[in-house]
């Protein structure tokens, strides 16, 4: 039978414990997306099986926040470019991980860094679309949820490390539409056990060279990804740039010392 004392600290360690668990702000639950309403956390922005992004209809971006400390975001963007308005980058991105909120109110999202991914498309300089990893730590500033007074939907504002405001986003689902909250890909390197290579990801391997991974068989705006260092090998240029020079030599000497002037 425990002694008095040994009850007695168990109880208080069960009270400190519980005075200071955090008490996540329940308004934030759910899903969030911006005015565009097409672009949304879970399975119909990044299918983690097949390793790739299934692009939304319009840009925009969306985080989902669970009542127990998880988190999930999605975006997609159009980036301009001031030298060529009629050549705008795109970019999608995927993260989850963990929230918190700390003691000035801010917010502190921590990613599963193994399982960020980011696809970066500049179709004015190649036709091939840049598939990597990505991990970035958010600090927003502040926060607010309230009853947007046009739509009349709960709409949330968030506010950068530097306070600078994100674009507005509605409440779209409650509770939230995400991927499982646990390691989705985990890696030799990464948090998680390694597991062994699927039969669908055999043909590209979990981490290769500069960390690129890119399916073959994934399409943005109609441009199949690939792995730019393919395009870019330094063999291939050399014997193009030797053939089109014995080509040139030819058909510049050939006729001259047939004693045709060009």
């Amino acid at each position: 039978m425990k002694s008095i004392s040994t009850l007695a600290l168990c109880a208080a360690a069960a009270l400190f414990s519980t005075t200071n668990a955090q008490t996540l702000p329940a308004s934030l639950v759910g899903t969030w997306t911006t005015k565009s309403n097409k672009t949304f956390t879970g399975p119909g922005f990044y299918n983690p099986q097949k390793d790739e992004f299934i692009e939304p209809a319009r840009t925009g971006f969306s985080y989902s926040f669970t009542a127990d400390g998880f988190y999930e975001e999605a975006y997609y963007r159009a980036i301009s470019n001031p030298t060529n308005p009629k050549c705008p980058s795109g970019i999608l991105q995927f993260q989850h991980g963990s929230w918190i909120q700390n003691a000035n109110g801010s917010l502190t999202l921590t990613p599963i860094a193994v399982d960020g991914r980011q696809l970066m498309s500049t179709p004015c300089n190649s036709n091939n679309a840049i598939y990597t990893r990505y991990n970035q730590t958010e600090l927003f500033k502040t926060w607010q949820v309230y009853l947007d007074p046009y739509h009349q939907i709960q709409r949330l504002d968030l506010f950068g490390f530097d306070g600078a405001p994100l674009n507005p986003m509605y409440l779209a689902y409650q509770p939230p539409q995400m991927l499982p909250t646990t390691t989705l890909n985990p890696t030799a390197t990464g948090t998680g056990a390694a597991k062994a290579a699927t039969a669908t990801s055999k043909s590209r391997k979990a981490k290769r060279a500069a960390d690129l991974e890119v399916p073959l068989n994934w399409q943005f705006s109609g441009r199949k990804g690939a792995v730019v260092r393919t395009a870019m090998n330094p063999d291939w240029w050399w014997w193009t740039g030797l053939t089109f020079t014995g080509v040139g030599g030819l058909l510049y000497f050939g006729p001259r010392r047939m004693g045709i002037q060009l």
